[in-house]
């Protein structure tokens, strides 16, 4: 009796255990998806507002916002690229980490950035800007190099597949007109003159390779038309 106590009160200690355990990870993914939804808000109310002031404010300004803006959407394109390309070729995992140094360096000047933009001494930061548009530009540039290298990779790719299907589907298509026969040698046209009539007879019936099939009857494709069914008068 005693035994069963135990492996009763063990067994309660146990789901109690797995229940706090599961309520901590289903909390833990909870708070991560509320910190992803604040964080893009964050990001999305932040471009907007450097957007506005690249377009509506003029000097020193409207430059900072402007150099901001470009870097964070050369940025932010290049990361979804090559998150994207590293799910089908592996072989892009080298480029996101390389992308990964890259985005230390351009989190730095974007943060430096933000800072000029409250500097009040415009003079020194109208001095500054020459520096931070060449950082800038070497940084996007950078990364659009990293991002364009595995845009042409996926469609060399795709071109390559495509031509590899292109050649079987030609090798297929000269498999399936095997009925074709050559015109008969001089030689050979009494031999062909007694095959004549069993080929007219089996012309009749038809090969069973050219069994028309029912179209209704295929799995159909978004460029395919509807069949319409047949109706009786």
């Amino acid at each position: 009796m005693e035994a069963v106590i135990l492996i009763l009160g063990l067994l309660f200690v146990a789901f109690m255990a797995l229940g706090v355990y599961v309520s901590v990870k289903v909390i833990g993914a909870a708070k991560r998806g509320v910190d992803r939804t604040i964080t893009q808000a964050r990001r999305t109310v932040e471009e907007t507002t450097l957007r506005a002031k690249s377009y509506g404010q003029v000097g020193v300004a409207g430059e900072l916002a402007q150099l901001r803006l470009s870097l964070r959407t050369s940025m932010r394109a290049t990361q979804e690229a090559l998150q994207t390309g590293v799910a089908e070729d592996a072989s892009l995992s080298e480029s996101l980490g390389l992308f990964q140094r890259l985005s230390v360096h351009g989190q730095e000047l974007d943060d430096e950035l933000k800072r000029l933009e409250r500097e009040p001494d415009r003079a020194t930061v109208a001095a500054l800007l020459p520096g931070l548009k060449q950082r800038t530009e070497r940084i996007t540039h950078s990364a659009e190099s990293l991002r364009w290298a595995a845009r042409d990779r996926a469609r060399q790719f795709a071109d390559d597949d495509l031509a590899a299907l292109n050649t079987q589907i030609d090798v297929e298509a000269g498999a399936l007109r095997h009925w074709t026969v050559e015109e008969p040698s001089a030689g050979a046209g009494a031999s062909a003159d007694g095959r004549g009539g069993e080929r007219a007879r089996a012309g009749e019936e038809g090969p069973e390779a050219l069994t028309t099939r029912d179209p209704r009857a295929q799995t159909g494709y978004p460029w395919q038309k509807a069949v319409r069914p047949e109706t009786t008068n």
